[in-house]
């Protein structure tokens, strides 16, 4: 069973654009049609959304999880710890580290705390429990760092792709920003990975090791051009990832 998880939360982002997240949600979803989708509302708080979430996971199947701002990968990543363990290894494709912390963080967006959150340092209420190990983290097509966040991949020695352990469990997060070129999201950035290298990187993770899940994030539409090249992206990511061919249909939920 194939499981498509839409959560439209924009209010993690400071981004002008980020109301444009909620229709960017329902894009992706929308690229993934042959699963059961089951898309959750925002509540009041981001603490709201994410209970809401936790209670929407799927127990059953393979899921997808779409955003939405990174802040929605807290609770299907903490989801993915809580099966694995100590075998899980989150595969992080995203511009930026998201490792700030609510002391250092230059904005008080959420979604550039996420990943250190899930490392056990965030705000309140967003936190899970257990945390990641930074030897659980691995960074590919981050190339813009705040000075803290520096500082703390520094001291924690989280690396890239290399440090992955073979018998790992990945979960792959894809905020789109990885992307080279790429206009329509909300804090793009040069150098990034063509959308054939995410794929070779994607394929050569899935050759290699289960996938436990697959979050994509931050798609706020404003240009065709990108709207096309996701069309054909997503629906790869999604097959690569996946362990096999969806079953169950089109059925869409709400919680």
């Amino acid at each position: 069973m194939l499981n498509v998880v839409e959560i439209p939360q924009w209010q993690g982002s400071l981004s002008p654009t980020a109301p444009r997240l909620v229709e960017g949600a329902a894009r992706l979803a929308a690229m993934i049609p042959e699963a059961r989708h089951v898309r959750v509302s925002t509540g009041g708080t981001l603490a709201d959304t994410a209970a809401r979430v936790r209670q929407a996971l799927p127990q059953d199947g393979f899921t997808v999880t779409v955003g939405g701002d990174c802040g929605v990968e807290l609770e299907p990543v903490a989801a993915a710890l809580r099966r694995y363990g100590d075998r899980l290894n989150l595969v992080w494709f995203d511009a930026h580290p998201d490792m700030n912390s609510p002391e250092t963080s230059p904005s008080g967006a959420f979604h550039g705390m996420i990943l250190r959150a899930l490392q056990g340092e965030g705000p309140p209420g967003l936190v899970p429990s257990p945390a990641l190990r930074p030897d659980q983290i691995a960074l590919s097509g981050t190339r813009c760092f705040d000075p803290a966040e520096t500082d703390h991949i520094r001291r924690t020695g989280i690396g890239g792709l290399s440090t992955i352990d073979d018998d790992a469990v990945l979960y792959v997060h894809v905020d789109l920003d990885v992307l080279d070129g790429i206009t329509s999201v909300g804090y793009p950035e040069p150098g990034g990975l063509s959308p054939a290298a995410l794929i070779e990187e994607v394929a050569a993770l899935a050759a290699g090791h289960e996938i436990a899940g697959l979050g994509i994030t931050e798609y706020a539409p404003s240009d065709p051009r990108d709207e096309e090249m996701l069309r054909h992206l997503v629906p790869e990511l999604v097959r690569l990832c996946a362990p096999s061919s969806p079953e169950g249909g089109d059925h869409l939920g709400e919680l």
